[in-house]
């Protein structure tokens, strides 16, 4: 193993915002995570949304605009998507 192209491996610090701290190998010395297995959903079973930038009503709104649209494709849907689309501009 060439000792020149290879970074340096550390026992690393890795901590979460919960709380929780363990070590593990890495190439950086310390790690900071949002979300480790203690915290996570599907580890821990309960329901919890980690949705900081409003992304999940986001794309419900998009599916929304765009099953609309193909229930009419005629002039008037097209019409009616813009008008939408300038009272969001407009918010």
């Amino acid at each position: 193993m060439k000792k020149i192209i290879h970074p340096k491996y550390y026992e690393a610090k890795v901590s979460c915002v919960c709380g929780n701290e363990f070590t593990t190998g890495a190439t950086m010395e310390n790690i900071k995570v949002e979300i480790c297995s203690l915290c996570h959903p599907f580890y821990t079973g309960k329901q919890k949304l980690v949705d900081t930038a409003r992304r999940v009503e986001k794309f419900e709104t998009r599916m929304a605009k765009k099953a609309k649209i193909k229930l009419g494709k005629g002039k008037k849907a097209k019409q009616e998507l813009k008008a939408q689309k300038k009272e969001a501009a407009k918010q």
